[in-house]
């Protein structure tokens, strides 16, 4: 879809603009918006209303064809519940509605005069440019399709393409600007969700190293992926364990995006990798299993968010760093009891080889250390602890307290309230530091099943000593299962609004 910003003057009316379809918005109680009004010169919209055929109510929608004295083909009339009660869940539903009915019109393109800036009155931060980027969000997500590999590609997409943006005058250059944020935070969660979604016999580390060097080619960014041999002389010794018993070759992966100040230190992202996990020896059970595809949406989420904030030429030196490989049994593969020794030093007891996300994260963490970070943010489909606890509506975020990280964590929380993408912060304390306890090593990889999350976290938590940290554990928000499966592209919006927030504090 290509998106656009429509501005009209005193002189012009809105009846007199061409379109395949308008749409404006009417409230409860048979009440107009001013677009509405001024499309109403026949009493056509009035009549419609009086009947009955549209209540008003969020979500309720009526198409009316030909109405006189409009120049556009259709007006879609939209539901916004009360008046002066306008809500960022009622501009979604809103948006929501206009994604439904193009899908099923002719025509070429589609005009939208709803009140984008309505929500600032009540919620300042829910300004015109949110309305704008979340539009643009709510539409590409309903045309999104996961037929990649599908033989017959699926033919419900709609006919129109082009989508204007009714705004005035005086905020066409922020709606311009908001377009492009739009337009660039769903080709990056495009990209996660496309990811995802693959198999892992095509989404192998190889894939998501290729998948890599094409953002690199594509906006001139630096990359450079790291080989076993490579691996090993670094004495990634944790991250290699994990990596023993597959068949695909380990890549770790760091992309930079380097447009801050040179002398600038870099926020640093790293996004576990894993693109398929049996659990290794400590074998999964079969029931759901294919699900596993998407343990890899940590890295995704990276790579997705690199292209966000390279197409928007971010002002901020950024890093992704993602260790790949396959978690698989074989003669080969870590067994339960054996004891490895991480890029750090520090030695681990491997109780459970399905504990594999922490193995292959804690030596990215400490690799990441040369960079002298300003902070450092990993994202992991880490743990069915955090399901349990979150569900599917917050992804877990961990931090340790104190003000850096405190100042850290309201940032990420701050940016996912900002998009939706929403996190829910969870405690790190010493005392869930002692379930990690080994007789035959520094540490153990799991600590129980009491507090899985969290002593998930705590286990990370060693390998970050020298630098501000923040975890997010994206098990239960980054993908869907049952009839709505697929990849969420989350926390795309969270981490690149999280990025664009420290840009625009740079300045």
């Amino acid at each position: 879809m290509d998106f656009s910003i429509k501005t009209i003057d005193a002189k012009t009316s809105i009846a007199s603009l061409k379109a395949g379809c308008i749409a404006v918005g009417i409230y409860e109680n048979k009440k107009l918006s001013p677009q509405a009004q001024a499309l109403d010169k026949s009493g056509e919209i009035t009549a419609a209303l009086k009947s009955g055929d549209i209540s008003g109510k969020p979500g309720s929608t009526l198409l009316l064809r030909k109405v006189a004295g409009v120049a556009a083909e259709r007006v879609l009339l939209i539901g916004l519940g009360p008046d002066g009660e306008l809500s960022d869940k009622v501009m979604s539903m809103a948006a929501l509605c206009v994604a439904r009915v193009i899908a099923t019109l002719g025509g070429n393109d589609a005009l939208l005069a709803l009140p984008f800036d309505g929500l600032a009155k009540q919620t300042p931060e829910r300004d015109l440019a949110w309305s704008v980027r979340n539009t643009i969000l709510v539409l590409r997500e309903n045309s999104y399709r996961s037929d990649t590999l599908k033989s017959k590609k699926e033919t419900t997409l709609p006919s129109i393409k082009k989508i204007g943006f009714l705004v005035a005058p005086a905020k066409a250059a922020a709606a311009k600007d908001a377009v492009a944020e739009g337009l660039a935070l769903a080709n990056g969660i495009d990209l996660t969700k496309e990811l995802g979604n693959l198999p892992g016999n095509v989404c192998t580390p190889t894939y998501l190293a290729n998948t890599a060097k094409k953002l690199a080619k594509e906006f001139k960014l630096s990359v450079e992926v790291l080989d076993r041999k490579q691996l090993e002389a670094l004495k990634m010794g944790s991250f290699l364990s994990v990596a023993r018993g597959g068949g695909e070759a380990p890549k770790f992966i760091i992309i930079k995006h380097l447009g801050g100040k040179a002398k600038d230190a870099p926020t640093v992202l790293v996004g576990k990798g894993i693109t398929f996990d049996t659990g290794g020896i400590s074998l999964k059970g079969g029931a759901g299993m294919d699900e596993m595809k998407y343990d890899m949406c940590g890295a995704g989420s990276v790579l997705g968010t690199i292209r966000a904030i390279a197409e928007l030429k971010l002002k901020l030196n950024v890093i992704g760093v993602i260790p790949a490989t396959e978690n698989m049994p074989s003669g080969t593969a870590t067994k339960p009891g054996d004891i490895v020794t991480s890029m750090s030093g520090q030695t681990i007891e491997i109780l459970n080889t399905d504990a594999e996300g922490r193995l292959v994260l804690c030596d990215a963490l400490t690799y990441v250390e040369r960079f002298k970070p300003a902070a450092v943010v990993d994202i992991a489909t880490l743990t069915g602890a955090c399901v349990t606890s979150l569900g599917h509506h917050n992804s877990g975020l961990f931090t340790r307290h104190d003000s850096a990280h405190d100042a850290l964590a309201n940032e990420l929380l701050s940016a996912g309230k900002a998009t939706g993408d929403t996190a829910w912060r969870m405690p790190i304390e010493d005392s869930y530091q002692e379930q990690l306890k080994s007789n035959f090593a520094d540490m153990a990889n799991i600590g129980g099943p009491a507090g899985g999350s969290i002593t998930a976290a705590c286990f990370l938590e060693r390998y970050t000593k020298k630098y501000t940290w923040a975890h997010l554990d994206i098990a239960g928000t980054a993908w869907k299962s049952g009839a709505a499966k697929g990849a969420t592209g989350r926390p795309v919006a969270l981490l690149t609004t999280f990025l664009m927030n420290r840009a625009a504090a740079a300045k």
